[in-house]
């Protein structure tokens, strides 16, 4: 049995006694399939986990960073009381049109808020509405831009808040300083910035599993 296989068949395990689909997530996987979306979500146990930390951050105002079709949205809008809040940012219209119709399913579309177009105008745009700081922020878009989207998820926190960065391993191509890709400069770049911002502690864990070899930084607002 390859080493790949053994990932999914644990992931599968932990998936189903831990963090099984229900309905609304079993549609939200399977609109996203028929509406050509890529196949980038987060899977169920990770789905879980962003759920969990939700929670256990008493979250009330959570940011999304890339809604994609809305998996993610709905393990972590769950998380949030009922007058809680939720603004997920996505770039592509289609993308956004599947998550609106996921989110609204899942009967989270009073909590939930999908704002279009690309984050870094939407995030200035968010600034000035003065919104109360988010408690949790969950980074999972354009890895290009990661360092950014780092930077203006501090503005849009305070002390406690934490922050979620997905797919940080790129492969294992993250160690590789000589490197000019996009994703992984980019990544890079905003594993630095946790590791030397001084309101901000982090660390980082390598996963494996359904979605291959990668894994996520965890970063924790100080001040």
């Amino acid at each position: 049995m390859s080493e790949s296989h053994v990932w999914d068949e644990v992931d599968a395990y932990f998936t189903a006694h831990l963090a099984p689909d229900d309905e609304a997530l079993a549609a939200a996987l399977r609109d996203s399939d028929a509406a050509g979306l890529p196949h980038i979500n987060v899977a169920g146990n990770q789905g879980k986990l962003l759920q969990l930390l939700a929670q256990i951050q008493g979250a009330r105002h959570i940011l999304e960073i890339g809604t994609l079709g809305g998996y993610s949205t709905i393990w972590l809008g769950r998380a949030l009381p009922a007058d809680g809040r939720l603004v997920s940012l996505e770039y592509d219209p289609k993308h956004a049109e599947v998550a609106v119709r996921n989110i609204a399913r899942a009967g989270l579309d009073k909590l939930v808020e999908v704002r279009v177009g690309p984050a870094l105008e939407s995030l200035p745009k968010l600034a000035d509405e003065n919104p109360p700081p988010f408690d949790l922020v969950f980074i999972d878009a354009d890895k290009a831009n990661n360092p950014h989207y780092v930077e203006w998820a501090l503005k849009l926190t305070s002390t406690g808040s934490l922050i979620v960065l997905d797919n940080v391993v790129r492969g294992g191509r993250v160690t590789d300083a000589a490197s000019t890709a996009p994703d992984v400069t980019g990544t890079r770049a905003a594993i630095e910035l946790i590791g030397s911002h001084p309101r901000l502690s982090g660390t980082a864990i390598q996963t494996v599993g359904m979605k291959g070899y990668d894994g996520f930084a965890l970063a924790r607002v100080l001040a």
